[in-house]
Parts: structure tokens; sequence; C-alpha cells
């Protein structure tokens, strides 16, 4: 029976995420149906603490999106971009990674990679060094966001295991730093020189490189409120941070009357919904961002699909597990515990059949808990988790693929053989190991 329901969760989670959007979640649901009405399972239990985080955070990304600031965002990027032309290899990734983890979101990069891959043109840089490498750097930079999805999903399932917020960026932020600086190298003299490359050749005789689309910069009036509402999104940031570094500064609350008074104190869970909900209100209140823009916002869309997704899938995975929670954790409990890499590598294989960080975290944080895995561990691990650019069928891979007009980034022939999987492999592995080591030597 264990392999029935796992072939049912295998094939719901493989069609959800061939047929993209909100798809992964709603066959979750049907899978959902099958275990529990026709199967007799458990119903699990769905993740809402972090779908709330992930909630408040798209909400106040996408008042930050209405009054311009994900726009002044992208418009700071290009200038240090358009400023050092033939530094683009390098910059491009580093530019990319700061901006995802700012902003919280992998959505910001599809105004950035045309700038990417124009900039890069205009140098006779190879556009595919940069591009490819940029968006494995929006990989790496998400998942060291401390306002992520995948974060603040990883937050909430150490919750109990006396590790927050500041442990895991501790260890995430340099050892993904150091990943993509290897990844970096790995791209820097790759391939042919622009000018000799076969195909961009044929390309400029067949006309079909054509001329950028420059977007006009923000002024005015519309400039401040962009500055403004920047301003307070990486302020709450900041706080976010600063509540996850002193545990003390998190405020103390007394409940109960009598002999039932007792004292609490607010969890990471609750401040972030609180921090996030609170910014963008003042955005909205202080720097006039439309709430029906921010609804409309492609940040806010993303963000739903998002939710759904991971509401599907991570309840799905919850009843499985719910149902056979004592064969899972006997029968490889002592392999992933004398080989830890193997629960590296179900990171990064989940990853590449749910295209979401978020999602194969809610789904196996709670196994590595249930078995035993140190927090050390379950944090070493953690950039294991960007497996998203393995197959060439991921958003931001696409992007890079279409927006290089000169064809030097591309899918090879062979599916796997695609630009991305060098950089990926690469920086992947190192940020991996460099987070196992970091963990080990400063996570008790």
């Amino acid at each position: 029976m264990l392999l029935v329901e796992l072939g049912i969760l295998l094939l719901c989670i493989v069609l959800g995420a061939r047929l993209g959007g909100i798809a992964l979640g709603t066959l979750s649901g049907i899978g959902l149906l099958v275990f529990v009405l026709l199967l007799g399972m458990p119903p699990g239990q769905p993740p809402a603490v972090v779908l709330g985080m992930i909630l408040a955070v798209i909400t106040a990304l996408s008042m930050m999106e209405a009054a311009g600031g994900l726009n002044y965002l992208v418009e700071t990027a290009e200038k240090l971009l358009h400023r050092h032309p033939s530094r683009i290899t390098f910059l491009a990734p580093l530019v990319t990674y700061a901006l995802i983890f700012a902003a919280g979101t992998q959505h910001v990069i599809y105004s950035l990679l045309p700038v990417i891959a124009e900039v890069s043109r205009k140098a006779g840089v190879r556009p595919e060094r940069p591009l490819s490498m940029s968006v494995i750097a929006a990989q790496h930079g998400l998942i060291a966001s401390p306002v992520s999805a995948a974060t603040v999903a990883l937050v909430a399932g150490l919750a109990g295991l006396n590790v927050g917020l500041i442990d895991i960026m501790m260890v995430t932020i340099p050892a993904t730093l150091i990943g993509v600086a290897a990844g970096i190298l790995s791209v820097a003299w790759r391939g042919k020189a622009l000018a000799d490359d076969p195909e961009y050749q044929r390309r400029i005789e067949q006309g079909i490189v054509t001329p950028p689309r420059q977007q006009p910069p923000l002024q005015g009036i519309e400039r401040r409120r962009a500055i403004g509402s920047c301003a307070v999104f990486l302020g709450a940031v900041a706080l976010v941070v600063l509540l996850g570094l002193f545990p003390d500064l998190r405020p103390v609350y007394q409940q109960g009357v009598g002999e039932s008074l007792r004292q609490g104190q607010a969890d990471m869970g609750q401040l972030i919904m609180i921090i996030m909900l609170a910014a963008g209100g003042l955005i909205t209140v202080a720097f006039k961002a439309s709430p029906a823009d921010a609804v409309k916002g492609s940040l806010m869309r993303g963000g739903l699909v998002a939710i759904i997704s991971i509401l599907g899938v991570s309840w799905l995975g919850s009843s499985f597990f719910a149902a056979n929670e004592a064969t899972i954790v006997d029968g490889i409990a002592s392999v992933i515990r004398a080989y830890p890499w193997v629960f590296a590598l179900g990171l990064f294989v989940l990853s590449i059949l749910l295209f979401s960080q978020a999602a194969t975290i809610v789904i196996l944080v709670p196994v590595g808990v249930a078995l035993g895995l140190p927090p050390s561990v379950l944090i070493g691990v953690y950039p294991a988790v960007n497996g998203n650019f393995f197959l060439p069928t991921y958003g931001t891979v696409l992007a890079a693929v279409s927006f290089d007009q000169t064809g030097t980034t591309r899918i090879g022939r062979y599916l796997l053989n695609h630009s991305f999987m060098v950089p990926g492999m690469v920086t992947t592995v190192t940020a991996t190991l460099a987070g196992l080591l970091l963990s080990n030597l400063l996570i008790s």
C-alpha cells in the first residue's frame, strides 16, 4: 500500500508541475481526496503559519510594487550594470543576488534579464556567461533572503529546535555567496568570444538581432514614492532580522486572569506577519500605493500561485507522511543519519519536480526533524534546494534564453546540456558543502 500511496503522491506532483501555475495545488487536492476519502488515510495538517507568513510578505511586496518601488530597484541595478559593462559577467550575478535578497522574490529578475543581455552584447561579452549565472544567483539570493517564502518555511519548520532566523542567515548568506563566486568562475571564460560565435554572426546577417526597448526612468513624485516604499520595505526586512538576532527584543505579553495568568512571547512567525502587514499598510497610506494595482500586480499573482501550490502539495505530503511516518522514519533514518548528503540530494531532486524551493522545504524539513537530524545539518543542506535549473523548463531559465538575441544562451539538443547546467551544479554543490561546514562550526 505504501508504494501505491507514494505513486499517487508523485503522480500528482509530476502532473501538477508539468501543467504549471496553480495546477500543482489543485492536482494535489485530488490526491488528498483519494488519500482521505478512498484510502482512509489521516488528512494531515495544512501549513497555516507558513502560508500566513508568505501571504503577509507578498502583500508588503505587492504594495511596494504598486508604489513603484520594484521599478526603482531594477532601475538602480541597471545603472550599475551600464556603468561597468566590461565586468558584467562578474557584476550581473552579484547585482541579481542582492536584488533578489532584498525583494524576497525571483520575479524582479524578469526586468533585469533583458538589461544584462543587451549590456553584454554592446560590450562584446558573450551574454551566456552573465545571463546563465544571474539566473542561478537569483535562486541562491532567494534562499538567503530573510523574507523569501523558502526561508520563512524553514524558520517555521525548525521552530521547535531552538534555532531561528539569525542561525539560518549566518550560515546561508556566506555559503550562497561562496557558491555564487564559484559559479561565476565556472562561466567567466566559457564558450567562444561573442564576435567569433557562428550563431550570433548568422543572426546579424539575417537581421534577427534588434535594438532594446528603453524603459523611461522614474521622475518627480513617482520617484519619491518609489524610493519611500523601498525604504519602508527594506526597513521592515531589517526589523525582522533585528528581532531574529536579538530574541530579547521580541514583545512579551500576559494572557489570562487569576491563576490562569501566564506570560508569553511573540514568536518569529507572528512577528513576520505583523511587521509585513504593517509595512504594506504604511506604504499604502504614506506613498499612495493603490490597493487595486497591488492585487493586479505580477508579485501578487505570482504569490497567490505559490500559496495555492504550497497549500495543496504540502497538505498532500503531510497526509502521506502522517499515514506512513513509522515506516519512513525506520526505513531511512539510519541511512540519512550516517550520510546527511542523502537528505541534501532529496531536497535537490524534489525541487526539480516541484519548481518551488518553499514547497520542497515545507514537505521535507518535517521529515528531517522527525528523523532526528540536527539543526546544523538541516540548515547546512538548505542550499541544495536550488534544483530548479536542472530541467530547462523553469520560468527564469526560459526567460534568459528568450532575452538573449545573440543565441549564445541556449537549451541543448539533449535537453540537459543547456547553458545553466554547469553554473547551476557548481554553485549549488559548492554552496551546500560550504553550508554544511559553516553550520557545523557555528550551530551547536
